[in-house]
């Protein structure tokens, strides 16, 4: 059956996508555009050649040099017409690679520079991605976006991000977030803001377990009371060698935690060495909440039909373990309960069944 699942045939199924960052899957020629636009500077103005010069910059093998890749996205990110510009085309890349539901993060304090209010950033991103939603309904393609805000670890406006989320609930924010480097920067510095979260019943993610280890992990859950786990792949460094599992490790698999792994990335910041040495293998095996994202589309060169064909040719799998994988998303989206079944019973699991039989 594995031979038969071909990279195009990849692309046609629905897929659900939780772990996606807007200013890390901008087009090249939309970059070059932009900053044309605003005058900033790139180290080239060939689309081509810049796409090329993100993966390139991007794969060093750290976290720190990765995220310095952002600098040239966020400059052309800085007024409501370049937002909302983004955030439909990120839906419409998505829905054309069969991305049927995708919860999509953004940092709308890095978007300021132009006197742009933090609920201008927010509302010019939310019509794009109505922009983006409607035009490939148009073009007989289904998607559902919602966004994700996020606040950067190493700053101090956490609690402000998050009554912004929690303020554009009813709108379209799903959920809320923190990034940026890990060490140094752990998530109980934001715990005001997590606390805010839970009395408002409001879902958050943390990004944990990328570029630190355990530590960060059990401060996100335990502390913090994270939903889900921004990565999370170091939890494998509390599994034993003959599969065994540590208290942290059963606690995040026995609750069900989903894990928003994304294992080009993780190749990239140096977490994994190869997709050969990815622990999503051993995840799936011991049944954990796994899921496979794209994290930075244009800083990774991929997408999600990309990623699964990576671990259809890397790990061997079929229909059937795609299929967990899309389903193990849905179940763990920021969504309704009703509206993520809907997408399960009525998109997901008709079109997996027809491959399956």
């Amino acid at each position: 059956m594995v031979a038969t699942i071909r990279y195009e045939d990849i692309v046609k199924v629905p897929k659900a996508l939780l772990h996606d960052h807007l200013d890390g899957g901008l087009r090249p020629a939309t970059i070059v555009d932009l900053a044309a636009e605003v005058g900033h500077e790139l180290p080239t103005t060939d689309p081509e050649a810049l796409g090329r010069w993100f993966a390139e910059a991007a794969d060093s093998g750290s976290l720190e040099r990765y995220l310095e890749t952002f600098a040239h996205t966020v400059a052309v990110m800085q007024t409501a017409p370049a937002l909302r510009r983004v955030a439909r085309e990120c839906a419409l890349d998505l829905a054309a690679d069969g991305v049927v539901y995708a919860e999509v993060r953004f940092a709308p304090e890095q978007h300021l520079e132009r006197d742009l209010s933090l609920d201008e950033v927010v509302e010019a991103v939310l019509a794009g991605f109505a922009e983006g939603t409607a035009q490939a309904v148009e073009a007989g393609l289904t998607i559902r976006v919602g966004t994700l805000l996020t606040a950067m670890r190493h700053a101090a406006r956490s609690q402000e991000i998050a009554e912004l989320a929690v303020r554009h609930r009813d709108a379209g924010v799903v959920g809320f977030d923190i990034a940026g480097a890990e060490a140094g920067f752990p998530p109980t510095r934001h715990l005001d803001a997590f606390e805010y979260l839970q009395r408002e019943n409001f879902h958050f993610t943390i990004h944990a377990g990328e570029a630190f280890g355990l530590p960060s992990i059990w401060q996100a859950i335990q502390w913090c009371g994270a939903d889900r786990l921004g990565h999370g792949v170091r939890i494998v460094d509390d599994i034993a060698p003959d599969g065994s599992l540590g208290r942290l490790a059963a606690y995040v698999r026995d609750k069900r935690i989903p894990l928003e792994l994304c294992p080009s990335s993780n190749v990239q910041t140096g977490a994994v060495d190869s997709i050969a040495d990815h622990p999503i293998g051993l995840l799936r095996d011991l049944r954990f909440r796994v899921t496979v994202n794209t994290d930075n589309r244009l800083m990774s060169g991929t997408s999600m039909s990309r990623e699964m064909s990576l671990l259809v040719e890397t790990f061997g799998y079929g229909w059937k373990e795609l299929q967990w994988f899309t389903i193990n998303a849905m179940k763990s989206a920021f969504i309704p309960f009703d509206e993520r079944l809907r997408i399960i019973d009525e998109v997901i699991k008709p079109a997996y069944a027809k491959l399956l039989a």
